[in-house]
């Protein structure tokens, strides 16, 4: 089992600790420097956001496609907003004009105030994902039909669907915790996206869906998504975690947000929050940012050299991820110090550990 990693490019260098940044929604500059930085650092993709006041995820990748040769790109997108059949030939394209760079990670959505500023009012959750699972059986059929099809299903109706654009290998990433997200992942993804849990809590999800994907004959991959903080020594790590904490804490009080008393609205930040009860969890997993922000997307880290911290991710790989989202809090920087510090050992440390075992198995 290979490992694979997927870096971020938001559409600024801002994050929780650099609140002052985020005033620019679009910083071409950064966009292009994040891509160059994290093609020639030997990051496998990288994940381009989506968000209902943001800029549009497909159209960043294209342009930072554009620019590197190698880097593959992640695109977030929500079911719902666009017919899947469109969204189907948009992601076949751009996946073809980038020489088969793409995939595309589908979020349902849980905040019901975010999917209203786009126009979604369902708040039922057994809904949303019923339509995503709908979507998804669409977008393939889009993908992989060789005449038109017709589709008469409870969300979409389409009559004489074909796409003359087909993806190369355009993966499907799918998240969510909820009994409904896992069982719609079973069917369709190829890779399982997770946030870093503990080991038990991760690999508790890993059997679930392999579960769910065994019914319908098949095996997806895992991909985890963390905040690494490495240093030199362990203490400079732990200090700069605790210096990181100490900076959301001030930029969230100075933007009147709370820190604490949290009640996220879907279940992945609820059980991210539930892992936050103490600041520390397993050997490095640190927790201190998601309990002050109410687990808000990926914000729990590993800490430690990067010798330390690439042991404990190959503890997480032992347990079935061959995927690893890791981004920073100093979102360029710290892409630039993974690349040079932490991907090179990771990668090392599988290999002897893939070797092993097939000596074993031999």
């Amino acid at each position: 089992m290979s490992v694979k990693f997927i870096g971020y490019i938001g559409f600024n260098n801002g994050s929780e600790t650099q609140a002052a940044v985020r005033s620019r929604a679009l910083d071409k500059v950064y966009v292009e420097a994040a891509a160059r930085a994290q093609e020639e650092g030997g990051f496998d993709r990288v994940l381009i956001p989506f968000g209902s006041n943001s800029p549009e995820s497909q159209i960043v990748a294209a342009h930072a496609a554009a620019i590197t040769t190698r880097l593959g790109f992640l695109v977030a997108h929500r079911p719902g907003f666009t017919q899947p059949t469109v969204a189907a030939r948009q992601l076949a394209t751009l996946d073809q004009l980038s020489g088969g760079r793409v995939a595309v990670h589908i979020i349902t959505g849980g905040a019901d105030d975010e999917m209203a500023r786009d126009g979604d009012t369902n708040s039922v959750k057994a809904e949303r994902y019923a339509r995503t699972d709908e979507y998804l059986t669409i977008l393939r059929q889009e993908w992989t039909a060789a005449q038109p099809f017709d589709h008469q299903g409870r969300f979409y109706a389409v009559r004489g669907a074909f796409s003359a654009i087909k993806p190369d290998n355009l993966p499907v990433f799918f998240g969510g915790s909820s009994e409904e997200a896992i069982e719609v992942s079973g069917r369709h993804a190829d890779v399982y996206a997770l946030w870093g849990e503990t080991l038990e809590a991760v690999q508790d999800t890993v059997r679930q869906v392999r579960r769910a994907a065994a019914r319908h004959g098949r095996d997806p991959g895992f991909s985890l998504s963390l905040r690494p903080v490495i240093a030199d020594t362990e203490e400079a790590a732990w200090k700069r975690a605790a210096e990181i904490e100490e900076q959301v804490r001030e930029n969230r009080l100075a933007a009147g947000l709370p820190i604490s008393g949290h009640r996220p609205p879907n279940a992945g930040s609820l059980r991210l929050l539930d892992t936050a009860s103490s600041n520390r969890r397993d050997t490095r997993l640190w927790t201190g940012v998601a309990a002050l922000t109410g687990a808000a997307g990926n914000s729990t880290g590993l800490v430690g050299t990067p010798e330390q911290v690439a042991d404990a991710m190959l503890d997480y790989y032992d347990i079935g991820i061959d995927h690893f989202l890791i981004r920073g809090f100093d979102p360029l920087g710290d892409s630039i110090l993974y690349g040079r510090e932490l991907l090179p050992l990771v990668r090392a440390k599988v290999a002897v550990r893939d070797k092993a075992r097939l000596a074993l198995a031999s």
